[in-house]
């Protein structure tokens, strides 16, 4: 769980610093709430990447969490803000286990 949260904080930070130096945006708290889905992404499928947890509720636990990405996308923001949290999260979350998947081990924890 430790190792997830790092992910996550390092996830989150890198693609903030990415996002304020390379491209310009106006809203920074907009910014923030991308990284930390990008953050999310790499935490939750870290912390997923286990055999303790089954194909059906690793796909759940994503689910749930693009779910409360979205939530708190439009208490804070638009819907449409929202919406590209969800494709951030699944395509780190996706591109986790396409990475994964080329190892003998089928994980990136080993």
């Amino acid at each position: 769980m430790k190792k997830a949260l790092i992910y996550f904080a390092l996830g989150t930070v890198v693609s903030f610093l990415i996002n304020y130096f390379f491209v310009s945006s106006d809203n920074i708290g907009l910014e923030i709430y991308y990284a930390i889905a990008f953050g999310a992404a790499w935490g939750t499928a870290y912390y997923l990447d286990t055999p303790d947890f089954t194909l059906p509720k690793k796909l759940g636990l994503s689910f749930v969490v693009m779910a409360v990405l979205v939530l708190a996308g439009t208490l804070f923001f638009k819907l449409e803000l929202a919406i590209p949290s969800i494709l951030k999260f699944s395509m780190v979350f996706v591109a986790y286990y396409v990475i994964a998947s080329f190892r003998a081990t089928k994980s990136l924890r080993k």
